[in-house]
């Protein structure tokens, strides 16, 4: 992706970035400041802002400086940053909280940057694993949803040397949840935002290789199925990334970009897409009668051209 194709595709302007000091993160902040955009950059040490997104000292600390940095108008916010599944005592409680709060709280904190920079996007890092990954517990990702991390955390020790795991799997199934519903509401797709989620599957970043090192999860990792037979680059993903951040982005709103090598389509090829089962149809309806009831055929969007023009 060249330089020039970069500076004619995203609008030029301030973005945010977090988890920049390393894989993915860096990926798309080094592209992002190569087009010669301004980069606000958030991670645990090596950024402009280096704050623990795992506290809520922290996020607070983060949105006050980015929105200080951005002059209350931001064009665009990437949320990298993450904690992988690593064994420790304290590490399912800290996976949540960053993978989950560290988005959440702090993007909505960012909203009304995001409003004020007219036309813009924000892409959330979920991942393949909640879909890959059997039996993540309902009850915890309701748990993350509502904030109740501590309750969150007790549900998941009954996994013992796998709760990290699950705590993992969960977080981003949480983040994913709900970002793909604010991504549709007035808040956000009704202020101009287009709010999605790239899904990666295993990348050649240090988490992995924290990860790696223990030779149980390494020989797992070896024998799960990966069709295109290799790792993913940061690289790859910050590409894609790049064009979630681009007009090309548009008509996207609550999508979720799974780029795994394949594993997803090995596991459940036939379990997406799927018609509306008879059992939904009246939730279905429900919501279809909801969003007639806030919204006219003459409602105008960012673009300024109404639905009714849109079809003319």
């Amino acid at each position: 992706m060249t330089d020039k194709f970069l500076r004619t595709r995203i609008h030029m302007g301030t973005y945010a970035v977090t988890g920049s000091a390393s894989g993915m993160g860096s990926a798309v902040t080094e592209r992002l400041s190569t087009a010669g955009h301004s980069v606000i950059d958030v991670d645990l040490r090596d950024a402009q802002i280096n704050v623990d997104l795992a506290t809520p000292e922290g996020r607070s600390a983060a949105a006050a400086a980015i929105l200080e940095r951005s002059g209350g108008a931001l064009h665009g916010a990437v949320f990298a940053a993450g904690i992988g599944p690593l064994p420790g005592p304290d590490r399912a409680f800290r996976i949540m909280q960053t993978n989950y709060l560290g988005t959440v709280e702090l993007l909505t904190a960012l909203r009304p940057a995001l409003a004020a920079g007219g036309d813009s996007r924000a892409v959330v890092f979920g991942s393949n694993s909640p879909t890959v990954m059997p039996h993540v517990p309902r009850a915890v990702v309701r748990a993350i949803r509502a904030g109740k991390i501590e309750r969150a955390v007790r549900r998941v020790r009954v996994f013992g040397r796998a709760a990290p795991n699950f705590a993992y799997a969960a977080s981003k199934l949480a983040v994913t949840d709900w970002a793909r519903r604010a991504a549709v509401t007035p808040a956000w797709a009704g202020a101009g935002i287009r709010l999605n989620v790239i899904a990666p599957g295993p990348v050649k970043t240090p988490l992995l290789d924290e990860e790696l090192v223990d030779p149980r999860a390494a020989k797992a990792f070896r024998s799960f199925p990966n069709p295109i037979g290799e790792l993913g680059e940061p690289g790859h993903l910050a590409d894609w990334v790049m064009m979630m951040l681009s007009p090309s982005a548009a008509f996207m709103s609550g999508s979720v970009v799974v780029v795994d090598g394949g594993a997803e389509a090995w596991f459940r090829a036939g379990e997406w897409p799927r018609p509306v089962a008879l059992r939904q149809l009246s939730r279905y309806l429900w919501r279809w009668r909801a969003y007639a009831r806030t919204a006219s055929p003459d409602h105008a969007g960012p673009s300024g051209r109404s639905l009714s023009e849109s079809h003319r």
